[in-house]
């Protein structure tokens, strides 16, 4: 039923991740905490500012399939590809943006602890697992496996697919036959230091695809991107602080559930602020603090890639081989952003 009601853009993404779809998989994905997850966007929050403009619902569970998928097409190994379905399965309501609450907004794990946790304590997986003779530790740290996780700047299924998906949903720089013809050119490749990874065939292929990448990029650490993020950290820390949430609510209840919460509080004040919020269509930038506006002041994770790709007989980090590639990546690297920015109102998080 999950797959049935999925719009037909995502559809035919996952169809090009991965052709025929393994259908030992739909057990995994119907269990009550993986279904959690459909309750979470992959825009962490953005969907509910007017700042942005999003195409339409992406969320955690479509995602954590698009992972598996791609693990699945070119390892066609299930503990590999459970790592990849569960990696998320302990993210939060409005997923990274806990992260910054928790003053984590540079490297975004401090949630990640509560995998292993889940997935122990879930009798639906755990039966799951029982009956296809699988550990839960073969499944419950992707890190282990190089193809679904790795150090940036390398290339895994996890950085592939948000990759993907937020240039198809979010920000929109390429359409479907774009990502076909770049998926269809990776193949797995040892690394400097003999590890398989993910990379490409054609090295032309993957300068298109750093060139594409490279416009992307920065809007996952723009300004706008980094104070609505903020807002609602701040917004749901004073939630928590005046007993309207708990901590524990942000791993079991939607993000709809959490905002519905927000908007029927008994707290004028954090009410207000947050339609305040809903309604904004900008926010402003500036080299100092601003009073008697919301104002901050936090950095973001720089997500990049720089992936191997085949050159005359050889395999090369792009940077290495391609000048066009390498100065979009420093490009990248180099930009700076506003010091202080905010919402043209005042709020200030208890």
């Amino acid at each position: 039923m999950y797959l049935e009601n999925l719009n037909k853009e995502i559809k035919q993404y996952f169809k090009i991740l991965s052709p025929e779809f393994p259908e030992w998989l739909l057990e995994y994905i119907e269990t009550p905490e993986m279904q959690r997850l459909n309750g979470t966007s992959m825009s962490c929050g953005t969907d509910y500012s007017k700042v942005f403009n999003l195409r339409y619902w992406y969320s955690n569970l479509h995602h954590s399939i698009g992972v598996a998928l791609i693990i699945w097409h070119f390892t066609k190994d299930k503990k590999q590809t459970l790592a990849g379905l569960f990696h998320d399965i302990a993210t939060p309501t409005f997923k990274h943006c806990i992260d910054f609450m928790n003053g984590d907004s540079e490297h975004q794990e401090s949630t990640e602890e509560k995998t292993e946790e889940i997935i122990k304590t879930s009798e639906t997986i755990q039966r799951l697992l029982k009956r296809d003779n699988i550990k839960l530790e073969e499944i419950s740290d992707y890190h282990i496996y190089p193809i679904a996780d790795n150090d940036t700047p390398k290339l895994s299924a996890d950085r592939f697919e948000y990759t993907f998906s937020s240039g198809l949903v979010f920000h929109r720089v390429w359409e479907l036959n774009d990502i076909k013809e770049i998926y269809n050119n990776i193949i797995i490749i040892k690394n400097e230091e003999g590890i398989e990874e993910l990379g490409f065939n054609d090295y032309k292929i993957c300068e298109k695809y750093i060139h594409i990448i490279s416009k992307l990029w920065p809007e996952w650490i723009s300004d706008k991107d980094r104070t609505v993020m903020q807002f609602l950290a701040d917004i749901v820390k004073s939630m928590i602080v005046k007993g309207y949430l708990t901590i524990d609510d942000l791993y079991k209840i939607s993000e709809k559930d959490v905002i519905n919460r927000i908007l029927t509080c008994e707290d004028e004040y954090i009410k207000k602020s947050f339609i305040k919020f809903q309604q904004a269509t900008d926010i402003y930038v500036s080299d100092k603090p601003v009073k008697n506006k919301y104002c901050i002041s936090v950095k973001g994770k720089r997500r990049y890639v720089i992936p191997l790709a085949k050159y005359e007989n050889s395999v090369y980090r792009i940077d290495k081989i391609s000048e066009k590639a390498n100065k979009d990546i420093e490009e990248y690297l180099n930009i700076k952003f506003s010091k202080y920015t905010g919402f043209d109102f005042d709020f200030k998080p208890l």
